[in-house]
């Protein structure tokens, strides 16, 4: 047990040792005449030195962001939706889900949409849209079902033709 535990602590020293002397070794102290001000100038002074990387081997920063607001799938989703209330509006995680919502003439039924953003592009497949119905007994026992049909497509095709609408608009203004 004893030879056990001394190979133990043995090569516990000997491997912190090791670990601490190649720190020790080497380092060197900043410079910060040989340092850019410039954030730019740092980053790609990093890049050829190897001390960084870049993703698609080239730093690309052309100072564009893309808001939801630009997006025109994703306003004409908003627009099209804008008669029921939110749960969640996930703009990078491409999902808008609506919280139920029913109509005044129908206490005991709701409806709740759910819209995944497969495409930035105004394409027929760049949606995923799901109806959810709700109805509820008197009883208070609801029973939920998926109904993506007749309905989601009309809501696809609305998104869609407003979305073409609002990409014609942009295109029309940046001229």
């Amino acid at each position: 047990m004893k030879i056990k535990i001394l190979r133990l602590s043995l090569i516990i020293s000997f491997l912190s040792s090791f670990f601490l002397s190649s720190c020790s070794n080497g380092l060197k102290g900043a410079d910060a005449r040989k340092i850019p001000a410039n954030m730019k100038e740092r980053q790609l002074q990093n890049v050829k030195e190897g001390r960084g990387f870049t993703l698609g081997g080239s730093l690309k920063n052309s100072g564009e962001f893309d808001f939801a607001s630009s997006n025109e799938l994703w306003r004409a989703s908003l627009d099209t939706l804008d008669f029921m209330p939110l749960s969640l509006a996930n703009y990078s995680g491409g999902i808008i889900v609506t919280d139920w919502y029913s109509s005044e003439g129908s206490a005991n039924e709701s409806v709740k949409v759910s819209i995944r953003f497969l495409s930035n592009e105004i394409r027929s497949d760049a949606l995923s849209i799901k109806v959810f119905y709700k109805k509820c007994s008197m009883q208070n026992t609801c029973q939920i079902t998926d109904k993506t049909s007749a309905l989601s497509e009309d809501i696809e095709k609305k998104i869609l033709k407003k979305a073409a609408v609002y990409e014609k608009e942009n295109k029309s203004k940046k001229k």
